[in-house]
């Protein structure tokens, strides 16, 4: 996107305040102003609202559904709207806001705790799959250029109808989910060198291509440098001192010009402001403010990428389809099975089984959103033809419908393997953590390990659990969940779940001398990893921080909280009040256990028998 196009938004908003009719609208109502694209935006919300909730319904992606409405109300189709450079213009932003919610969940540490599969098999995946998807495009008579774009832009996979098919199935977690996941992550990485390459591609016309490649990485380097040491102290002290106001209004503002302004600078600097945008979020990923920031933004990059899909699709004639279904054909199975041959071959050389080599290379083989964002900026640069761009804007757009059916189709051979060779073993082997590096370990897999397994689900966190109930396991396992059979107490057994590059370990068993012996175990054998225990009372946990327990959580304490708090309520106490009170009681006990061995912070347990008789407690 042309650095100039956030002023020009301006400048129409401007005109609209001054009485001017804008963008090529006719002022027809007695004196009152014409808004801006106001028949688009209105035909954009509508089609959304009642053509898109259909894809949703028949479990599409969403994508698609944008992409059909531009077909269906663009120049190709009914020709409701025929100014797609107009709507284009706006609509980049959404690329935009999509950059910063990637470099949002791009934190440093979660780039660093996944490093091998990502910066490993992900970056392997992208320069492989490009590179033969660039030979295929070359030999079919494209330019040295086109040809790179081609191959890199269908490398890409659909993080939007990926992710979202891995949380609806409850599959994240799993290792073909894991590893799928951090392919993705890598690949989004690489948007930005090639949408830079796109830009220095663009320029090569009139240029000698080694020295502008030069100077592009010279001002890459300068901009970057300059957003990460200034706009990390800025943004910091920027966000507390609108927190201060507790105002949420200057919140988002801050928000949005913490994004449109980085990417603003560098798209002054002669760089993508997507690269701007995706610096922004990962500053941001590293402060208290995150989640917030994550909150907030949603819906504007829900909406801006909807319009942007849809004038891609505004722009995509279908007509190519019907009159060249046979070549489109071609080129669908050809990506397909050329990029899950790569892939499933690829994992595999990083020491993963068989059946998840399959699935992930299947739900990764179609083409992905950034197809159309780096084929569509080539195009208009006239480094790809027309012709050549739409072929492969359709081919794109036909493969990524087909993810879930590969999806499907991947589970599927899953299941015919494991009758054939007899089903994955439940215990851990040794290569099951293999590419991990932080996960979590929870022990205990019942309804608390369960519930910290589905929050580091939602986080996108990795982990491996531990349980000894075998039916329960079995089943977790049928369901793609990374459960095992072992006891945590046991350090051959906490080793092949990679507890030597584990972030924390998480004790929620129901046996609380279990729990006891594995904190002992663990603090024994690793003594610098954080371990979190649940424990019945205070006098329990008293015992697990003796042990070397990093925090706990008692059982009793905090269910007798929630029920007080609740019936404070009932009786009329305000809420605030009742968080208020359960917060100092949390302060009271929880420090007095910081310091267990001391005579000064005994704890106070909840019941007077609780000590002695942990039923009656909990029953009472």
């Amino acid at each position: 996107m042309e650095p100039d196009t956030i002023a020009e938004v301006a400048r129409q908003a401007a005109q609209m305040a001054t009485g001017a009719s804008g963008a090529g609208h006719d002022d027809h109502g007695g004196g009152h102003v014409a808004i801006p694209y106001i028949r688009e935006i209105i035909v954009f919300l509508v089609a959304s609202v009642l053509l898109v909730p259909l894809f949703k319904w028949f479990k599409a992606s969403p994508v698609l559904g944008y992409l059909f409405v531009g077909a269906v109300i663009g120049p190709f189709g009914l020709a409701i709207i025929d100014d797609v450079q107009g709507v284009s213009a706006m609509a980049e932003l959404g690329v935009v806001f999509l950059l910063f919610m990637i470099g949002l969940e791009l934190s440093v540490e979660r780039l660093k705790a996944m490093r091998t599969m990502v910066f490993g098999l992900g970056f392997a995946q992208v320069l492989v799959s490009g590179a033969v998807i660039a030979g295929a495009a070359l030999w079919w008579g494209n330019s040295v250029q086109a040809s790179i774009i081609i191959g890199l832009c269908l490398a890409l996979s659909s993080t939007a109808v990926i992710m979202q098919l891995l949380m609806e199935r409850g599959e994240f977690a799993s290792r073909m989910g894991r590893t799928s996941f951090a392919i993705l992550l890598a690949q989004d990485l690489a948007v930005v060198p090639l949408l830079m390459l796109v830009t220095i591609f663009a320029a090569g016309e009139n240029g000698h291509v080694a020295e502008l490649v030069g100077t592009a990485l010279l001002r890459a380097v300068i901009a970057v440098l300059l957003i990460i040491f200034v706009g990390r102290w800025l943004v910091r002290h920027l966000y507390r001192m609108v927190t201060w106001t507790q105002s949420p209004e200057l919140f988002m503002a801050l928000t949005l010009l913490a994004v449109l302004g980085t990417a603003w600078f560098t798209g002054y600097a002669g760089l993508s402001m997507a690269l701007g945008a995706f610096l922004a979020g990962l500053l941001l990923s590293e402060t208290e403010f995150r989640h917030q920031v994550e909150t907030d933004i949603e819906p504007f990059k829900g909406l801006l990428l909807g319009l942007f899909f849809i004038s891609i699709g505004m722009g995509i004639d279908f007509g190519v389809l019907a009159s060249e279904w046979s070549n489109v054909l071609i080129g669908v199975v050809g990506l397909i099975v050329l990029k899950a041959t790569i892939l499933i071959g690829l994992v595999r050389a990083f020491g993963l089984p068989l059946t998840t080599s399959l699935r992930t290379g299947l739900i990764l083989s179609a083409g992905g959103e950034f197809a159309f964002v780096g084929v569509t900026a080539a195009m208009g640069s006239d480094i790809i033809s027309e012709p050549v761009a739409q072929y492969m804007l359709i081919v794109a757009a036909v493969s990524m419908a087909l993810t879930p059916f590969l999806a499907d189709f991947g589970a599927l051979l899953k299941r015919l393997i494991d009758d054939r060779m007899g089903a994955e073993p439940i215990q851990a082997s040794e290569d099951e953590a293999r590419g991990l590096d932080g996960h979590v370990i929870i022990a205990g897999y019942g309804r608390v390990g369960q519930t910290v397994a589905k929050m580091l689900g939602d986080l996108k966190h990795p982990y491996m659990a531990l349980d000894l109930n075998v039916p329960r396991t079995r089943d977790c396992r049928s369901k793609g969940e990374p459960v095992y059979y072992g006891d945590a107490a046991k350090t051959d057994v906490l080793e092949r779940v990679g507890a030597d590059h584990a972030g924390a370990v998480v004790i929620t068993l129901d046996n609380f001398a279990a729990a006891s012996r594995a904190v002992e175990a663990i603090r024994d054998r690793w003594p610098a990893i954080p371990i979190f225990v649940r424990a019945w009372d205070m006098s329990h946990s008293d015992e697990l921080f003796k042990l070397g327990a990093t925090g706990v959580v008692p059982e009793t304490l905090e269910s007798s909280l929630q029920l007080a708090g609740q019936v404070l309520e009932s009786l009329g106490t305000p809420r605030e009040a009742v968080g208020d009170i359960i917060m100092r009681i949390r302060e009271r006990d929880y420090v007095g256990l910081e310091a267990p061995g001391s005579d000064d912070a005994k704890p106070i347990p909840v019941h007077p028998d609780a000590d002695d008789k942990p039923g009656k407690a909990a029953a009472e």
